[in-house]
C-alpha cells in the first residue's frame, strides 16, 4: 500500500491529546496564566474523584466516556482567583477557602467550557457528535475517595498531570471505550472558535441564580444521584 493509501487513524492518545489541549487552551485564556501538561501519560485501571475538589463529566454519542479533573486546594484557589480577577472582581470580594460554594461553581463553569471546547473539536476533526452532561463537583476531605464506574465495553483509562502558572498540580483522568477513527476521505476541519468568545458566550448564557442550597445539602443530593 502506498503512503497516500495508508489510512489516518485517530485513537485514544489522540483523543486524550485533544482534550488536554482544550484544558490548557480554555484555562490559559480564562486565567491569563500559563497552564501546561506533562509530556508523559499514565495508564490507569479506573478513574476516581479525589481531594480536594473532584469534578466529572460524562459524554455519549460517537463514543462514550468520562472525564475527571481532580484539583488540589491550592490549584483550585489559584485558578478561581485568577479567573475572577480577570473578570474584573475585587480581590477583597473573593472566597478565601476552596470549600466555598462559589469556588465549586466557578470550577464547574470552567470544566463546562473545557468540555464544550473539546466536543466542538470532536465535531470538526472527527466529524462525529458527542453530548455531555452538566459537570458535577464535589468537595472532598482527606478520607474520601469516590470511584465513578462507567458502562464501557472495552475501557481504556489515562491520567495526565497539569501545572498552573504557580506550579500547582491538578490531574485529568479520561476513561473511554477502545476506539479508532479511520480517515476515509480528505476534508478540511472547520476553524476553531476563539477561546475568549467561548468564555463570553458561556457568561452570557448564565441562568438567573437559583436559590442557594447549603454545601452539605448539595453533596447529599449528588451522592444520592450516584446511588450512595
Amino acid at each position: 500500500m502506498s503512503q497516500q493509501e495508508s489510512p489516518v487513524i485517530y485513537g485514544t492518545e489522540d483523543i486524550l491529546r485533544s482534550l488536554c489541549n482544550s484544558v490548557t487552551r480554555v484555562l490559559s485564556v480564562a486565567t491569563q496564566s500559563d497552564i501546561h501538561y506533562s509530556g508523559m501519560v499514565q495508564r490507569i485501571t479506573k478513574t476516581c474523584l479525589k481531594p480536594d475538589i473532584g469534578c466529572f463529566v460524562l459524554f455519549d454519542g460517537g463514543f462514550s466516556g468520562l472525564v475527571v479533573i481532580n484539583f488540589s486546594a491550592q490549584s483550585a484557589m489559584e485558578l478561581y482567583e485568577s479567573y475572577m480577577l480577570h473578570m474584573g472582581m475585587d480581590k477583597a470580594e473573593l472566597a478565601t477557602s476552596h470549600t466555598a460554594d462559589e469556588v465549586s461553581n466557578v470550577m464547574g463553569e470552567l470544566m463546562n467550557q473545557i468540555v464544550g471546547d473539546f466536543t466542538g473539536k470532536v465535531s470538526r476533526e472527527l466529524q462525529t457528535h458527542i453530548t455531555q452532561n452538566q459537570p458535577k463537583m464535589l468537595v472532598l476531605n482527606k478520607q474520601v475517595m469516590l470511584s465513578v464506574d462507567t458502562n464501557l465495553d472495552r475501557p481504556e483509562a489515562r491520567r495526565v498531570s497539569f501545572f498552573t502558572g504557580n506550579n500547582n498540580i491538578f490531574y485529568l483522568e479520561l476513561a473511554i471505550d477502545h476506539t479508532e477513527f479511520i480517515k476515509l476521505n480528505d476534508f478540511e476541519a472547520a476553524e476553531a472558535p476563539d477561546p475568549d468568545e467561548l468564555i463570553a458566550q458561556a457568561n452570557a448564557k448564565k441562568p438567573a441564580p437559583a436559590p442557594k442550597q447549603s454545601a452539605s445539602s448539595e453533596q447529599d443530593d449528588f451522592l444520592n444521584s450516584l446511588g450512595m
